[in-house]
């Protein structure tokens, strides 16, 4: 089965419930899966930067472990919608706050991750990239390809590229706006892992799964601790560590590691996720 194809059913092998919005909602066990369905390819404007907010709400008020967001289309996304690029005409940026979307991504205290087929660019790209994990099949393209219509990545892009895989790799997607395959941006370490197509459904289940089956609250502690490193550096991060820790010490999740651990040994654990 075809990535795309495997991306119309829901991650437990059945169709997915009818969803007249841009963006379907399921939940798989503890996995909350957001199925981007925006036609022709998911291009990213107003409609589904809402439905991608209100997804990622969803998860939060179903108590979600984990997120895995994909698309249902032939393309993961492909670009921006350019309708959003009419204020142009005015000599002005759209009207359009980007960063909330960012801000939703990062501060949702459960890991996201992003399951790409298919065209990933542009905004799509940048979505992405504002997951925790990206998982993509072997025939994805991906890049930031703005440059080609005079402008550069507005989603951040570049500054994510350049916490990634350093100032001369970012400098290099952006100025030359072309697509690349997915192994390429494996070795640069821009994702995280690239799959055969047959088994991107099957891999990102598996790790939706086992970061969703995890230690809840440490997971969030994580992304809490890496948001403070990247955006203010180690030294900032280190100081405000014991605070974005403090929740850890009083949760289930930590009695239930440290019993399994004297009973019987590492990795045997099987955490509630509070």
């Amino acid at each position: 089965m075809v990535a795309n194809q495997a991306m119309a059913e829901s991650s437990n092998g059945t169709p997915s419930e009818p969803d007249s919005g841009p963006v379907a909602r399921e939940l798989d066990g503890p996995v909350a899966v957001l199925t981007m369905r925006y036609a022709p390819h998911n291009f990213l404007g107003t409609e589904l930067i809402a439905g991608l907010l209100d997804g990622l709400r969803w998860a939060g008020e179903q108590r979600a472990r984990s997120v895995v967001l994909r698309s249902g289309l032939r393309h993961f996304c492909a670009g921006a919608d350019v309708g959003l690029f009419e204020s142009a005409e005015r000599g002005a940026a759209p009207a359009l706050d980007v960063t909330e979307v960012l801000r939703a991504f990062e501060e949702l205290p459960i890991p996201i991750l992003a399951s790409v087929h298919g065209a990933c660019v542009g905004g799509g790209f940048e979505l992405a990239l504002a997951a925790d994990l990206v998982v993509a099949a072997e025939s994805a393209k991906i890049g930031s390809v703005e440059a080609t219509v005079g402008l550069n990545p507005l989603m951040g892009a570049i500054q994510r590229v350049a916490q990634r895989a350093g100032a001369a790799r970012a400098k290099e997607m952006a100025l030359l706006g072309r697509r690349y395959d997915a192994r390429t941006l494996e070795r640069w370490n821009v994702i995280n892992r690239v799959v055969p197509d047959d088994q991107l459904v099957g891999v990102t289940s598996t790790l939706a799964h086992e970061l969703a089956n995890g230690p809840t609250v440490a997971h969030a502690s994580t992304k809490a601790i890496v948001g403070v490193a990247v955006s203010a550096g180690t030294r900032a991060a280190d100081e405000a560590m014991a605070e974005l820790q403090r929740d850890i010490w009083t949760s289930s999740d930590l009695k239930v590691g440290l019993a399994s651990l004297a009973a019987n040994g590492p990795g045997a654990a099987r955490f509630e996720g509070r």
